[in-house]
């Protein structure tokens, strides 16, 4: 270059390209990290292990198992309190209706939470459900602990869907009968607390 900064012109075919092509990095080998674009996001199939789901005629049936199991104790306590009431009258006859209800109420309240807290293959199992080999799991991959299983059964099924929603019909109806029609056999009470169906 000369003192006042000009070059003469370069002979033709010698001129330097104006934007020098970019160098392609190497590709990266290693872990995606979490948070972009590029992270994938598990399939829903992945939080029930991709297990065959329970189909509708299942869970009737292990509804109408656990029903008739939950029967038995019934007619016992109903058996022993019409005993008594046919020997005594007065506070007695009302004491053994009383300690039946009770008895029955604490019969219906438990039976699924302590079941289906089982660890191993019978957790999300009660009785009925084991014999048509079917069982509850949570989206999340935990296993169903006693509150859990006391949230979903008792409050969310029983109480919810059974005597709220039994009292307008329709949500009952519909809590049974959803899952004839969705993609995942899901019944309304398993969308409220993400939990699937799935066969052993």
């Amino acid at each position: 270059m000369s003192e006042s900064g000009w070059l003469p012109p370069r002979p033709p075919g010698d001129e330097p390209d104006v934007m020098p092509r970019p160098e392609v990095p190497a590709p990266y080998g290693g872990p995606v990290p979490p948070g972009g674009w590029q992270h994938e996001q598990p399939s829903r199939s992945d939080a029930w292990g991709g297990r065959p789901l329970a189909g509708w005629w299942s869970r009737v049936g292990a509804a109408v198992l656990d029903g008739l199991i939950l029967f038995v104790p019934v007619a016992v306590l109903a058996g022993g309190a019409i005993a008594v009431a046919v020997n005594t009258s007065g506070a007695l006859e009302v004491l053994a209706w009383v300690v039946a209800g009770l008895a029955y109420v604490a019969a219906l309240t438990l039976y699924s939470p302590v079941l289906m807290r089982r660890a191993g293959a019978h957790n999300g199992q009660t009785w009925g459900r084991q014999i048509m080999g079917i069982r509850v799991v949570r989206d999340n991959g935990e296993q169903l602990g006693f509150w859990f299983a006391f949230l979903r059964e008792v409050v969310v099924k029983w109480f919810l869907f059974g005597i709220v929603g039994g009292s307008f019909f329709l949500p009952t109806l519909l809590d049974w009968l959803w899952p004839l029609w969705d993609g995942e056999n899901r019944a309304l009470h398993d969308f409220i607390c993400s939990t699937h169906v799935v066969r052993e």
